[in-house]
């Protein structure tokens, strides 16, 4: 008996435009963002972020997914730098600073087993939402699939998903978290990585704008 595609196990139809759409012709947007240590701050400054968090939950009329990757930190870019830094430096006395700096990375790294963690939204459009089911159920989108119907169609729909995006980066931003929508090609990668999660994590600060 063949085995069946991994594709078919996945629920995602279409990745267009920086969207989502799921065989059972729902959407998603997804949105990378900072973090705050929430441990360092004061209990007044824990209390405020608490209350402002839960006021922009409240004001939400749709559900959102919060999403947070783990995986072991790749530092094997920066020790290539190290490396050529080495090589570049005239001075043995640096040199030698610059060998035994890369060494202790390596022996930290090894030893302390660093993960890094990255922290997303996921933001849903539903079909059976009686705003959105009009335009849905009349325009048959997604039937035939995104690329038979129209621009215009898609567009709309995806314009619906962009408010709601928009309300909850801006309700985080409210609270000191910066949140930035992922392209088609970031979220590609981003369920490449879901589903290989033996892979390495590069070093990212900052979601992408």
């Amino acid at each position: 008996m063949a085995l069946a595609p991994v594709q078919q196990k996945i629920d995602i139809k279409d990745i267009q435009e920086g969207v989502i759409i799921l065989k059972d012709d729902n959407l998603r947007a997804v949105l990378m963002t900072t973090s705050t240590n929430f441990a360092l701050k004061s209990t007044e400054e824990q209390d405020a972020l608490v209350m402002k968090y839960q006021s922009m939950l409240n004001s939400l009329d749709f559900p959102i997914q919060i999403l947070v990757t783990s995986r072991q930190l790749d530092i094997s870019s920066y020790l290539d730098l190290l490396e050529q830094k080495k090589k570049e430096q005239d001075n043995e006395l640096l040199k030698v600073q610059i060998i035994e700096y890369e060494d202790f990375v390596k022996n930290l790294i090894e030893a302390s087993n660093i993960m890094s963690q990255t922290f997303f939204v996921v933001v849903p459009l539903s079909r059976v939402e009686k705003k959105e089911r009009g335009i849905v159920s009349k325009l048959g989108l997604f039937k035939k699939g995104v690329k038979d119907q129209t621009d215009k169609n898609f567009e709309e729909l995806k314009t619906q998903l962009w408010q709601r995006v928009e309300y909850v980066a801006s309700g985080l931003n409210g609270i000191g978290i910066k949140a930035a929508p992922l392209n088609t090609q970031e979220i590609t990668e981003l369920f490449y990585h879901l589903y290989n999660m033996g892979l390495k994590e590069k070093p990212t600060l900052t979601p992408k704008e």
